[in-house]
């Protein structure tokens, strides 16, 4: 896959007491360009080291990877393997609406001010949540909670 970026992971936390002043334009810009915006609470400590503490269950894990080869199905003849990587076109044919989600989906552009890359990158974010699910479909929980997803990084940068 010459000319490919490498998929990276980028993390990042903010200071919830720093100023905030003279940042939100910048901020914003370099958000648009996250796809998943959320916030971790800190872990107690006698959680992290209670031995009661076995990890995910296994079917969690097995949804995650059934969610995964359904996208490597997907997308066999496209030269990628993840829906974080559709074009503008695959994200129309892989991404359909119902009119209630769409609904959802309007109203938060609207409202929220997203931009373009934010309209796609909610769509992504959609269908891997449907293909988690198992769901054939977007559905409008998915819509509305990757939504949510891109709604964090207002809250923190504004």
């Amino acid at each position: 896959m010459a000319g490919c970026p490498t998929p990276r992971i980028l993390v990042f936390r903010t200071n919830p007491y720093g100023s905030r002043v003279g940042r939100r334009h910048e901020n914003c810009r370099f958000c648009d360009r996250i796809d998943l915006h959320v916030e971790v609470p800190l872990v107690d400590f006698r959680e992290l080291s209670s031995n009661t503490n076995i990890g995910e269950a296994s079917a969690v894990i097995r949804a995650r990877v059934a969610a995964r080869q359904i996208q490597h199905e997907r997308f066999r003849h496209c030269g990628h393997s993840t829906n974080s990587a559709m074009t503008s076109r695959q994200v129309r044919q892989h991404c359909l609406l119902d009119a209630e989600a769409t609904g959802y989906l309007e109203q938060a552009m609207e409202e929220m001010s997203f931009s373009a890359r934010a309209h796609d990158r909610i769509h992504k974010v959609a269908r891997t949540l449907a293909d988690l699910a198992g769901s054939i479909n977007i559905r409008p929980q998915d819509i509305l909670e990757a939504i949510q997803y891109r709604s964090l990084g207002r809250k923190l940068f504004s």
